[in-house]
């Protein structure tokens, strides 16, 4: 008899009931991807009166006056929300990718549907971010709630967020395999057996669920081409440089705009609404810039366009993007990236003659540069790789798309070493710099393996009444305290009962024989910088206070404690991967 106990026992225990998981997950992302596509592009069509096959970017406009309000509505609508959630919610959103690296996977559903909410108002008035965020955000937090509600172990958990993503990706670019990678690689951080199963069924029946209602039109003509020569790789790799050190600066632009709106006076429901001005003034210049960029994407593949015309675009769509972001719009810069990067690619082709013997196309240029700045903003060289590979279905250009990612990721992690997401991280003064699960050892602190029944003295105390209490024997070492009760440092018992001649006792004072005066840990310090502590001080045990101010003693942790339980769980993390456990 079904019930959802027994449902969430067999997913619990069995290979099979994750996989059936996965493909839940798969269904729920691609019906997601499907309701907020539908609302944005509604909302384009009441908005800006645009006909129903149409795409914002790639549209042409009689009334501009649209495109200029357009925005500047979303702004207050956007700030409006924000302005409510600011009194009513205190807590910062989380993201699938912090979610997986320090919370186990466990990751709100509510909070995952406000940020969808502010993803749709702010693509479909036509702010430059694409609903990609929107998408894995939404899909991820209802594959944490399903397991959660399922009681999952904490990889199972993590896993079952990557299927979300996976099916979200998936559904998004009618790419099963890009959406598998992109979960892999940026959502759960790492790819095992364990996980391939679950994770490709979910990119698996999202891309089928999407394909069932809507036809899809992420695909990319590469038209007539010969065969790749060894020659074309020179201008693929030059151009992977090209791209990663743009990917580098538009990151650090997106950056510098957000910075520049929290020193300004304007208060955060308003940044919205200026933001807005200033995208639907970009947006008179050139609709191209507006939402997403799909419909330009496809436009700009298709024609050839001037060097001043494409520099130009492709300047336009980088500002709007940061002013978009920047300013408090939702989203993120996944499409963007892509959209700009064959830009950069077409740009590139203009510099084809003067290498000898390649016979790329511009639209071959266009999909390395695509790839390749969107691995330098994103991440993810195989999804990069794999998602060329399914626009085009031609293999030979895939090679040469993967030499590009590769020498524009090389670049990135060595010059820059962050992906959009975790520079956003690092500005928030986080340390993650993907999804590995570092969140148990954060978890792993000093006062859940410090012991507190300490032995203490006072610190004035004379040796020879400290060996009356403290016969050698009765413990390996005491922590002082003043008079005050602050902590004064560490005794060995061993050292005062063995370092005296018994006519001298009279005169010492046992804290003559103190040690690390100044060494203390604190209680949300975790087993890692405990153990970095130990080995800089070289000492086998530390007291640890309350904090710096008071350095009241609440406990002892031993080195020897610390390094074996933090081994116990870095075997338990192994044994999860594996699926021995």
């Amino acid at each position: 008899m079904f019930s959802l106990e027994r449902m969430a026992l067999i997913t619990r225990r069995t290979e099979f009931g994750l996989a059936a998981a996965g493909a839940v997950v798969g269904l729920l992302a691609g019906l997601v991807v499907l309701a907020m596509s539908y609302m944005t592009t509604l909302m384009h069509r009441v908005i800006f009166g645009i006909e129903p096959s149409a795409r914002l970017s790639s549209s042409q406009f009689e009334n501009d006056l649209t495109l200029l309000i357009a925005p500047i509505g979303g702004g207050i609508l956007l700030g409006l929300l924000l302005y409510v959630l600011a009194s009513k919610r205190k807590r910062k959103l989380v993201d699938p990718i912090e979610a997986n690296a320090l919370h186990g996977g466990r990751l709100s559903l509510t909070d995952s549907v406000l940020v969808a909410v502010q993803n749709i108002i702010s693509n479909g008035f036509g702010a430059s971010v694409g609903l990609e965020a929107g998408y894995t955000q939404l899909a991820a937090g209802i594959a944490s709630k399903l397991g959660i509600r399922f009681k999952l172990r904490r990889s199972d958990l993590r896993m079952l967020v990557g299927c979300g993503a996976a099916g979200a990706i998936a559904a998004a670019f009618n790419a099963p395999l890009t959406g598998a990678f992109y979960a892999f690689e940026l959502i759960i951080g790492s790819y095992t057996i364990m996980a391939l199963t679950p994770v490709v069924v979910s990119a698996l029946v999202a891309t089928l669920t999407v394909r069932l209602f809507a036809s899809p039109d992420f695909i990319v003509s590469i038209g007539e081409f010969g065969v790749v020569v060894p020659a074309d790789f020179v201008p693929a790799i030059l151009l992977g440089i090209v791209c990663s050190v743009v990917g580098i600066a538009l990151m650090q632009t997106v950056s510098y705009v957000e910075e520049l709106a929290r020193k300004s006076s304007v208060p955060p429901p308003l940044r919205p609404v200026l933001g807005g001005v200033a995208v639907g003034v970009l947006g008179m210049i050139s609709p191209q810039v507006l939402s997403g960029g799909h419909g330009a994407l496809h436009l700009n593949l298709a024609q050839d366009t001037a060097v001043i015309a494409l520099l130009g675009l492709f300047l336009l769509k980088a500002l709007a993007s940061a002013i978009s972001i920047g300013s408090g719009f939702r989203g993120g810069l996944f499409f963007a990236s892509l959209f700009m990067g064959a830009l950069l690619g077409k740009l590139f082709a203009f510099a084809a003659p003067y290498f000898q013997e390649a016979t790329l196309t511009p639209v071959i240029y266009a999909i390395v540069g695509m790839s390749s700045l969107g691995v330098a903003v994103i991440g993810g060289p195989l999804t990069m790789t794999f998602l060329a590979l399914e626009v085009t279905g031609d293999f030979p250009i895939t090679a040469l798309v993967l030499a590009a990612v590769i020498t524009s990721s090389f670049v990135v992690r060595t010059t820059f070493g962050y992906s959009f997401a975790t520079w956003r991280f690092h500005l928030r003064g986080e340390t993650i710099r993907s999804a590995h699960d570092v969140g148990w050892i954060r978890n792993l602190t000093v006062d859940k393996l410090m012991r507190a029944d300490v032995k203490t003295a006072d610190a004035d105390m004379s040796v020879k009444e400290f060996r009356k209490v403290y016969p050698l024997g009765s413990t390996q070492r005491v922590i002082l305290t003043d008079e005050s009760g602050k902590y004064a440092g560490i005794v060995l018992v061993p050292e005062v009962h063995g370092g005296l001649v018994e006519q001298d006792e009279a005169d010492k004072r046992i804290v003559e024989f103190v040690r690390n005066r100044k060494d203390v840990l604190l209680p949300q310090m975790n087993a890692k910088q405990a153990a970095a502590l130990f080995d800089e001080t070289h000492s086998e045990a530390l007291a640890v206070v309350n904090n710096l101010i008071e350095q009241k003693v609440i406990g002892q942790l031993s080195e020897s404690h610390t390094l074996r339980r933090y081994s116990e769980e870095l075997d338990r993390r192994r044994q999860e991967v594996s699926g021995e456990i």
